[in-house]
């Protein structure tokens, strides 16, 4: 009796999970021609996405589900702010649409104003994670929605990781988006969520594409890996040069340290603006996420006129204190003689290059 009981509850824990994993949020893995594109990148080694140089994931010796664990039910005091982040509510549909502009919204997500094109980069203004209670936003950074942006002509995603790639911000924001521009396989995900094929411009590393006059899109290498469920680095992840007539911007996205970075600053030797990730760091994914005592290294061998970091202040998806990244940025900029920008989340910044 107790074997039929067992096999019960295996059963329905198995079906339990195989129901949520269907849910749209997760989007789907890439298949046909898609996937036979993906196969002829020199990036695709056996069935799977790999980074430039060998990456472990994990550095630690408890293993990743465990080091999960341990966060979502240790975690430490002052990972989470005690009073409300400042931040400001700007009327995005009001801003000059003759000059060039950046919003930072929190965490990854930001607006820019290029060359008279708006270009939304990893948008979440709903949910962090397959389900909401995970990954809360810091008190006072929630205050801007899916309805709140303005007519978007490019969408770039850097990878599909559900803290830069959030299913219900997509969906509100369909048809009011030109183009989505995103590394290999990751239009899977949108065409599933009922976007055209037509509207989604998928790049490996190396490739560019023009967007209009004046604006040209390079995807280009980023140290990190990829996924929504079960199955990693089925889709790629890339940082992205946006190349305009009055400057260039460098979007890290996520990643690690690694001599791409001298690389990118070699074959673009003029960048105006770097945007660089600061926080969610850890000893336990060293190589993946850039870590405090590289932040400085990463501005400098790209040889970036200016810095922006993102990635922190929203989320508490490691166990640094929540204000860390924004000491960490000051050190930085000090120790490395860093031209740093530090806005406030909804603060209009003025881009004269």
């Amino acid at each position: 009796m107790a074997l039929y009981i067992i096999t019960g509850i295996i059963i329905i824990a198995g079906t339990a999970v195989m129901l949520f994993l269907r849910q749209p949020g997760f989007g789907r893995l890439p298949s046909g021609e898609r996937l036979e594109r993906i196969k002829q990148s020199p990036h695709y080694h056996d069935g799977a996405f790999r980074n430039l140089q060998p990456t472990e994931l994990m550095t630690s010796e408890k293993g990743r589900l465990r080091v999960m664990w341990d966060f979502l039910f240790n975690k430490p005091e002052g990972i989470y702010p005690d009073n409300p982040v400042p931040a400001i509510k700007t009327d995005l549909r009001e801003l000059p649409a003759n000059s060039d502009w950046m919003v930072w919204f929190g965490h990854s997500s930001y607006l820019l104003q290029l060359s008279g094109k708006r270009i939304l980069v990893d948008p979440v203004f709903c949910t962090a994670a397959p389900v909401s209670f995970i990954n809360k936003p810091f008190k006072g950074t929630d205050l801007y929605k899916p309805e709140d942006m303005p007519g978007i002509d490019l969408l770039i995603i850097t990878h599909d990781h559900w803290d830069h790639l959030d299913y219900q911000t997509v969906k509100r924001l369909k048809g009011r988006i030109g183009k989505v521009i995103c590394p290999l396989g990751v239009g899977e995900h949108f065409e599933s969520w009922g976007f055209g094929k037509e509207d989604i411009t998928e790049l490996d590393w190396q490739e560019n594409t023009i967007t209009s006059e004046g604006l040209t899109v390079h995807c280009l290498p980023a140290r990190h890996f990829s996924g929504r469920g079960v199955t990693s680095n089925q889709t790629l992840w890339a940082s992205f040069l946006l190349e305009t007539l009055s400057g260039n911007i460098y979007l890290g996205g996520d990643g690690g340290y690694d001599k791409h970075f001298l690389k990118i600053g070699e074959d673009y030797p003029r960048i105006d603006l770097a945007i660089l990730e600061n926080g969610q760091y850890s000893e336990n994914w060293k190589h993946i996420h850039t870590m405090p005592q590289e932040l400085g290294s990463v501005a400098k061998d790209l040889k970036a006129k200016r810095v922006i970091t993102v990635h922190h202040s929203k989320y508490a998806l490691s166990k640094h204190p929540w204000d860390e990244p924004l000491k960490n940025e000051s050190e930085a900029a000090a120790r490395d003689s860093l031209n740093l920008i530090v806005p406030v989340i909804g603060q209009v910044i003025e881009l004269d290059f």
